[in-house]
C-alpha cells in the first residue's frame, strides 16, 4: 500500500515538474530577430561629402541681351541649336543705322576722290616749285617768282593733308555707325549650344535703366567643358585642397559613381542662412565622356576622399553605437557588447584597429526593439542581404 502511494506521489511531481517546465518554456522571452553582417578585410575611406545638393556647371556659360533697344527683326537659331563662334543669334530692327552707315560710307567715297584731286594737284605744284627753283639758279625768273611757285606749293600739299583729314573723319564716322549697329545684334561668342531664348520675332525688346541688369534674350552655354559645383560645410572647408580626388554621384544616373578631382576651392563663406555657412568647391570630371549625356542644371553629390586604407578590418559604421561599441552575435545564442578601437571612417564603413577578428559576426539592426546586451538573439535570414563593399 504505501509503495503504491509513493508511485503516485512520484508520478504527480512528475507530471507537476513537466507542467511547470512547459508553462516556463512557453512564457520565456523570444529570441530577437536581427541583421548581422560578417567582419571582413577591405578597402575604408575617410571622406566627407556636401552639405546640399551640388549642380553640374558649364565652363562658359553667357547670358546674351543687345546693349539698346528694338523690334526682334531676325533670331537666326532655336533652342538646342548648335552655334559656332561669330554666328548671328538675333538682330533688331536698325533700317535706319544701316541707312546713315550708307550715307557716311558715300561721304566716304566723296572724300577719297577730294583727296586723290588735292594731293594730285599738290604735286604738280611741288614740281612747278622745283622747276622754278632751277630757272632762278640760271638767271631765267627772278626770286619772287620761285617764292611765289614755293608757296603755291605748299598751299597746294595742305589742301591735300586736309583732304585726307577729311577722309579719316568719314572714315571715322562709318566705324562709329558699325558701332551703333553692333548695339543691335547679337554673335556667338564662342562655340556652344543656345539653351534658352527670350522673345519672338517682331516683339520689343526693351533694355533696363542704367543700374538695372538686362534680361537676358539668349542664354548660350557651352556644354562640352562641364564641371559639379558642390557647398561644403565650412568645418570641412580647410581639409579641401585642389587636386584631391572624388566621386561624383549623379541623380540622372542612379547606382553609379564616377572619378574626379577638386579643381578650385572657393576663397570665401557663403552665408545662405544664419547657422548655415559653406564653401563651394569645384570638381572636374576624371573622364568627361565617362557619364555620358550631362545636362546643365543636373544635381550632383560630391564625396571628397581624404585618406584610403587597404586591406584592413573593417566593420558597417551602422554597427557601431555610441562610445565606440559594437555588439556582437556570440556562438553561445546572445548578444554581447564590445568595445573597439576605430581608425579612418565614412558613411559605409569604419576601420577596426582593435577589438574584433574577421569572421565575427556584428548586429547591424540596431534600431529593432529588444536589441541590447545580454540578449538571445536569432538571425533574421530574411532581410535583404547588404551590398558588398570594395
Amino acid at each position: 500500500m504505501a509503495s503504491r502511494l509513493r508511485v503516485r506521489l512520484l508520478v504527480g511531481l512528475l507530471v507537476a515538474g513537466g507542467i511547470g517546465g512547459a508553462i516556463w518554456w512557453a512564457s520565456r522571452p523570444k529570441p530577437v530577430s536581427v541583421v548581422v553582417r560578417e567582419i571582413d578585410q577591405g578597402l575604408v575611406e575617410s571622406t566627407i561629402a556636401n552639405t546640399r545638393a551640388g549642380t553640374v556647371e558649364a565652363c562658359l556659360r553667357t547670358r546674351l541681351s543687345t546693349i539698346s533697344g528694338g523690334r526682334i527683326e531676325v533670331l537666326a537659331v532655336r533652342e538646342g541649336d548648335r552655334v559656332e563662334k561669330g554666328q548671328l543669334l538675333m538682330k533688331l530692327w536698325n533700317d535706319d543705322q544701316q541707312a546713315q552707315t550708307a550715307w557716311v560710307e558715300a561721304q566716304v567715297a566723296t572724300a577719297r576722290q577730294r583727296v586723290g584731286e588735292a594731293c594730285v594737284v599738290a604735286a604738280n605744284a611741288e614740281r612747278e616749285a622745283e622747276r622754278q627753283s632751277a630757272l632762278r639758279a640760271r638767271g631765267f625768273v627772278s626770286t619772287a617768282r620761285e617764292d611765289s611757285a614755293r608757296s603755291e606749293a605748299l598751299a597746294r600739299r595742305a589742301g591735300c593733308d586736309a583732304a585726307r583729314a577729311d577722309l579719316a573723319q568719314a572714315e571715322a564716322r562709318v566705324t562709329l555707325t558699325r558701332v551703333e549697329q553692333g548695339r543691335t545684334i547679337l554673335h556667338a561668342p564662342f562655340s556652344g549650344t543656345v539653351a534658352k531664348i527670350v522673345g519672338e520675332v517682331g516683339e520689343y525688346s526693351t533694355p533696363s535703366p542704367p543700374g538695372v541688369p538686362t534680361p537676358p534674350a539668349i542664354d548660350l552655354i557651352d556644354d562640352s567643358c562641364l564641371y559639379v559645383k558642390a557647398p561644403m560645410d565650412e568645418v570641412d572647408a580647410p581639409k579641401i585642397v585642389p587636386g584631391q580626388e572624388v566621386r561624383i554621384s549623379l541623380d540622372a544616373f542612379p547606382r553609379q559613381s564616377f572619378a574626379g578631382r577638386v579643381k578650385r576651392v572657393a576663397p570665401y563663406v557663403l552665408a545662405v542662412e544664419k547657422q548655415a555657412r559653406t564653401v563651394d568647391i569645384e570638381a572636374t570630371f576624371a573622364d568627361p565622356q565617362a557619364p555620358g549625356k550631362l545636362l546643365v542644371g543636373y544635381s550632383a553629390d560630391v564625396e571628397v576622399i581624404l585618406a584610403t586604407r587597404d586591406q584592413v578590418i573593417r566593420v558597417p559604421t551602422s554597427a557601431l553605437l555610441e562610445g565606440q561599441r559594437v555588439l556582437v552575435a556570440a556562438t553561445d545564442g546572445r548578444l554581447e557588447e564590445r568595445v573597439v578601437k576605430t581608425g579612418i571612417a565614412n558613411w559605409e564603413f569604419t576601420e577596426v584597429v582593435d577589438g574584433l577578428s574577421p569572421g565575427e559576426k556584428v548586429v547591424t539592426s540596431l534600431e529593432r526593439a529588444g536589441v541590447r546586451a545580454g540578449a538571445r538573439y536569432a538571425v533574421d535570414t530574411k532581410a535583404p542581404a547588404p551590398a558588398a563593399g570594395r
